[in-house]
């Protein structure tokens, strides 16, 4: 099972990163796969741990992915770094294994402490809409216009019904990245 998520690490300094991803659960394992070269892949092999924190608020998600990386922070409580302080929940995280490989390592953990910080209320419509336009703006680079432009006006169906504020200022944001990002394509 896949869920998408937001990783915080931290490197030797200190500083912590904080960027959505899609983790793999399986059993007792979460397995995070991130990309070459990557800060959350520096930062995992430099401390051998991670934090995994389920969000609910789209605009970190969003956030992340167009420049809005400012998120509070609360330190973690068994290792190095620190948790979303937006997060519903928490998982601490320590390294046991690597499945190495030149594009996308598989990075193997155990969950040394969970947290439930509050309850979840289940997602509506449009945060589902924000995350989904999120993975999109994530892969800009790699579809074409035409698809992300179709998936966005499904997406908007969704948006229109169901947002409140914190998911249209979300949208927006994402707008914003893919309008900057199509101006930057060489016009035939």
């Amino acid at each position: 099972m896949i869920q998408e998520v937001i990783v915080t690490t931290q490197n030797a300094e200190g500083k912590t990163h904080i960027a959505p991803m899609g983790i793999h659960v399986q059993e007792d394992e979460i397995i995070i796969l991130p990309f070459r070269p990557s800060t959350t892949l520096t930062n995992i092999l430099a401390l051998k741990s991670a934090v995994i924190n389920y969000c609910d608020d789209v605009r970190i998600f969003a956030g992340c992915l167009t420049g809005k990386r400012d998120w509070p922070l609360s330190p973690a409580h068994k290792i190095e770094g620190h948790y979303l302080s937006a997060a519903l929940a928490h998982k601490e995280l320590e390294l046991i294994k690597i499945a190495d490989d030149k594009t996308r390592p598989k990075l193997f953990f155990k969950a040394i402490h969970s947290v439930n910080h509050a309850p979840f209320q289940g997602f509506n419509r449009a945060q589902y809409s924000v995350l989904e336009a999120a993975i999109l703006v994530s892969r800009l680079h790699m579809l074409p216009p035409e698809k992300i432009a179709t998936e966005i006006e499904y997406l908007r169906i969704g948006l229109d019904k169901t947002a409140g504020t914190k998911e249209r200022e979300a949208w927006d944001w994402l707008m914003a990245s893919i309008d900057h990002q199509q101006l930057k394509q060489p016009q035939v």
